[in-house]
């Protein structure tokens, strides 16, 4: 490949980034890396009804989390600028012009209702529904009696009703259209602005785009965009339509499914590492068996070639087991700096703010087998800093534990520990192990009262590590709270 490769990433500012997107931009960018060319950012706001306030500082602030970052944009510029549609309307305004005076584009004044109108009758019908190019071949004089009626038109392109339009396609291979089924697509709206698919080209042009890489739902519009850069005079660039993102359901991934956004992912305690892993993988592969890659092996191995034709699946249970893998993978000092600030958030209120850091530090490896995600860290370590717990006290007693063993077992318990000067995992774990021996009980049958005394739950991170992180005088206060809930003293 002896030109540059160069891709773009063109999010509409309406919202939080979708997965499917980011995917998308994902493929964009590792092609780029993989290739030594340059991901541009930009952003395509000519729909003003539908802009969010903020979207678009959104939109770069997930892309950097996930450090997919850019070469050129509209942060930090670059030499085929500006990169906010909004900011380039000129130049639509110029390429519809030229389209017009060419032939190749005409004014339709069709009203909202008449359109309304022909979409209902054509679904009665059972027709694909599509605009019927009423205005294609209106005269100069009856262009002119709609001008005198105060009708502003849009502009649409003219396509072609004979032949074809091959698209060459690096992932689906060669997809033949007949140009009388494609749309005479509308460029330029009443109100000034571009469509999508007038924009697009004119700035994948101006911007020496080399290769559009987007979803399959965009190759139903790619012979129209194939026939408006011919009709320019540009380039067509190559394409590659990447397959779907699908819910469990194998219906397109949306809301009903679960999280969809980037945003979302990010707040539930996702790492970008694992992110960018999983999603890779969506319609990607580097062989048969290879789940866990790095960002380094992706850029590396990375080609469109082994982008899958079929649609994806999105599983949510594998993304979870993913990114507890590479929660693993962090030291205890990332691993305390990543959970921090979701323990501040989530722990519960009556909790004194802010944490003890440090504290934090000596919770962090006893959960860190067992949370899948950030926030998760809150659910896990809520007793760590209660200062009294709340529980039942038949979670004491099962078929195999009475209320009697349970209360022999904790008094037993309250008398070695308070003679223990040292409190440390392995001390504690030889004195209650001989204890267990020295009552003649198993040492579940001790193990389990204490892990319900020292923390309200029946299933916790490591007994003698957490009741050594807890410390000898709160586990001390708290068993004896559990005696008096039994019945003891």
């Amino acid at each position: 490949m002896t030109q540059q490769v160069r891709t773009r990433f063109a999010p509409s500012p309406t919202g939080f980034v979708h997965v499917g997107s980011i995917r998308t931009a994902l493929f964009q960018w590792l092609f780029a890396r993989q290739t030594g060319g340059v991901f541009v950012l930009r952003i395509e706001d000519t729909d003003a009804t539908r802009e969010v306030e903020g979207a678009v500082q959104a939109i770069m602030d997930d892309l950097r989390w996930l450090n997919l970052l850019w070469d050129e944009g509209p942060d930090i510029g670059g030499k085929f600028g500006p990169y906010i549609q909004s900011q380039r309307l000129e130049k639509y305004k110029a390429a519809a012009e030229i389209l017009l005076a060419h032939g190749a584009a005409y004014k339709c004044y069709c009203s909202k209702e008449r359109l309304e109108a022909l979409r209902a009758q054509q679904v009665q019908n059972k027709l694909p529904p599509g605009y019927d190019r009423c205005c294609r071949n209106l005269t100069p004089e009856q262009q002119a009696e709609k001008e005198k009626e105060g009708i502003t038109p849009v502009v649409r392109f003219k396509t072609p009703l004979q032949g074809q339009t091959v698209v060459h396609d690096i992932i689906l291979g060669d997809v033949t259209f007949n140009n009388n089924i494609v749309e005479d697509l509308v460029l330029m709206k009443s109100d000034g602005y571009p469509t999508y698919h007038l924009a697009n080209i004119v700035d994948d042009h101006d911007m020496e785009i080399t290769h559009v890489l987007r979803g399959e739902e965009w190759m139903s519009s790619t012979p129209c965009h194939i026939m408006l850069h011919n009709a320019m005079g540009y380039e067509v660039p190559q394409f590659a339509h990447l397959p779907m993102l699908l819910g469990s359901d194998h219906a397109k991934l949306g809301k009903r499914h679960g999280s969809t956004s980037i945003r979302q992912f990010r707040e539930q305690g996702y790492l970008p590492e694992a992110m960018i892993n999983f999603l890779a993988l969506l319609g990607w592969s580097l062989d048969d068996k290879t789940e866990v890659i790095s960002r380094e092996d992706l850029v590396t191995h990375f080609s469109l070639e082994r982008v899958s034709k079929t649609a994806a699946i999105f599983n949510y249970e594998k993304l979870q087991w993913m990114n507890g893998v590479y929660i693993r993978g962090l030291s205890i000092d990332e691993l305390t700096e990543k959970v921090f600030p979701f323990m501040e958030k989530y722990l519960p209120p009556e909790i004194k703010r802010p944490l003890d850091i440090e504290y934090v530090r000596q919770i962090a490896p006893l959960i860190r087998e067992r949370i899948s995600t950030l926030k998760d860290a809150a659910d896990y370590t809520g007793f760590f800093f209660l200062n009294e717990l709340s529980y039942d006290a038949a979670m004491f007693t099962d078929k195999k534990m009475t209320a009697e063993v349970a209360l022999t077992a904790l008094k037993g318990a309250e008398a070695k520990l308070s003679a223990l000067e040292n409190f440390s995992t392995d001390l504690l774990e030889t004195t209650l192990r001989h204890l267990a021996e020295e009552l003649g009980i198993k040492a579940g049958q001790l193990f389990n009262p204490l892990r319900v005394a020292t923390t309200a739950r029946d299933a916790a991170p490591p007994l003698f590590e957490t009741m050594a992180v807890l410390g000898k005088e709160r586990c001390l206060k708290r068993i004896r709270a559990a005696l008096v809930k039994l019945g003891g003293n």
